[in-house]
């Protein structure tokens, strides 16, 4: 896949004309409503075999033409540069495919040996319907081999909603976690219907995790936590009705999202979870927590202290870094979930435990904000698709910031107001991706589904394999 931004003068026709592909398609992959209104600044997923690479700092064109196992004069060839020396982060280049010529006597099994592929990878990348039917001197382009992650979605859709998006993208998740089982002072927990999609997600093959929590949109959270994590009799009690739940409902995980806890109940925490694990590894289920986004061991503040990296990246199966939310609904617009940002804290997890306990989050919804911002003031949340029509309607020019890997724009709406929208799109999408790659983490997961991103699960089939372990 080749990820094209538009540019004044560009049409749907004219892109899908010149890089010879099904205009169809194109609409598809990108789920575009207005085809016909293409936005300056938009990114657009094109299928090609050619995939694109952002310049990162301290890189070449002849360390990225290794990477993607070409030679640098293909690569110059697909980039036509004023001064090949001199690249820039943030620079797109385009990834020429990998191109074999077949020699007599091969077939589609020793040229997959000699690749690190398979025959059904090359058959499916050059549209051969017969595997037997090659000659030599055809072409064909090699598929590059895609790491193997894990990934999970949260969702608080309702069970249709649920039903329905598990239907559509369950063959990309590894776990599906319903959000959330809410715990209470007396160590119970208040339940919700979630029969349906546990259902729909075990049809799937996805695994169906139990996510519990101690706060909502308008409660902190923070006393709750301490009444249950100070007392171990109402510890063991949770611990109880988690394994309850569990094994009535066919969760086969558990995340552990605990927030705004109190600095004195850090190592009631850390204790709580080693009591879960103890408990649940025995049965075969699986323990995992939500970490907030720390950068270092000393970050205070009630969103970070109680959460010990290094006692979480010990004692669970794997962590969720809640790397999103710098562009807080109530705060002033940034982007929400800003690459330079998430970086610090994946460098800073890494100190602290290895990448294959590391899921890197990854939030798939839109901002608005109005300008100019007041303290407090919220901003409304949608998802990138009506991001773009927004965009559509007001006429908007879509920028880029390179240091945040995000899209933004500003409008102005009947009422006369400007507003700002800072949003994902393909560009940001494979940014997030790199980064997990470059890092060689555990896996993604989602906050939230139930936002239409069509770009993004064309992006994520494309550069990995998902791990299924049901």
């Amino acid at each position: 896949m080749l990820i094209y931004v538009v540019k004044a003068g560009d049409t749907l026709w004219n892109i899908a004309n010149s890089y010879q592909v099904n205009i169809n398609e194109v609409v598809q992959l990108n789920g575009l409503q207005y085809p016909d209104q293409l936005l300056v600044g938009q990114s657009l997923i094109i299928p090609t075999s050619t995939t694109s690479h952002i310049v990162r700092s301290g890189e070449s064109l002849w360390s990225i033409a290794l990477q993607y196992g070409i030679s640098l004069q293909s690569l110059l060839q697909a980039n036509p540069l004023t001064n090949p020396n001199l690249i820039y982060p943030g620079t797109h280049l385009r990834i020429p495919p990998i191109v074999h010529t077949i020699q007599p006597g091969e077939s589609l099994y020793s040229i997959a040996l000699r690749y690190n592929t398979t025959v059904q990878a090359l058959a499916l990348e050059n549209q051969i319907t017969n595997p037997g039917m090659i000659f030599a001197g055809m072409t064909l382009n090699i598929p590059r081999p895609k790491p193997t992650i894990e990934v999970n979605a949260y969702t608080y859709q309702s069970s249709e909603d649920a039903v329905n998006t598990l239907n559509a993208i369950g063959s990309l998740l590894t776990y599906f976690s319903p959000f959330a089982y809410m715990i209470k002072e007396d160590g119970t927990l208040q339940p919700f219907d979630d029969s349906e999609m546990i259902a729909a997600a075990s049809s799937q093959a996805v695994v169906p995790m139990l996510a519990i929590t101690n706060f909502t949109s308008t409660e902190a959270g923070s006393n709750l936590a301490n009444v249950v994590l100070s007392n171990p009799a109402l510890q063991e009690r949770l611990i109880n009705n988690i394994v309850q739940v569990m094994d009535e409902k066919g969760y086969r995980a558990l995340n552990i999202d605990f927030e705004n806890v109190l600095p004195e109940d850090r190592e009631n925490y850390t204790q709580f979870l080693q009591l879960a694990v103890d408990r649940l590894h025995p049965k075969g289920y699986l323990v995992s927590t939500a970490l907030a986004p720390k950068t270092s061991a000393e970050q205070g503040g009630l969103l970070y202290t109680a959460h010990d990296y290094e006692a979480h990246g010990r004692i669970a199966d794997f962590v969720v870094l809640m790397t999103y939310e710098w562009g807080y609904r109530k705060g002033p617009p940034q982007a929400i979930s800003p690459i330079n940002e998430m970086e610090k804290v994946i460098q800073y997890a890494l100190t602290t435990m290895p990448p294959e306990k590391i899921y890197l989050g990854f939030q798939i919804y839109a901002r608005d904000w109005l300008l100019p911002h007041v303290q407090g003031q919220e901003a409304e949340t949608f998802s990138p698709q009506e991001a773009i029509r927004r965009a559509v309607q007001y006429g908007a020019t879509i920028q880029y910031n390179e240091l945040a890997q995000s899209p933004f724009f500003r409008y102005v709406d009947e009422q006369g107001r400007t507003h700002e929208v800072w949003f994902e799109d393909a560009r940001s999408a494979q940014a997030k991706f790199d980064l997990a790659k470059r890092y060689n983490l555990r896996g993604i997961s989602y906050w939230a589904l139930g936002y239409p991103y069509p770009q993004n699960w064309v992006l994520l089939n494309d550069n990995f394999n998902i791990k299924k372990l049901m």
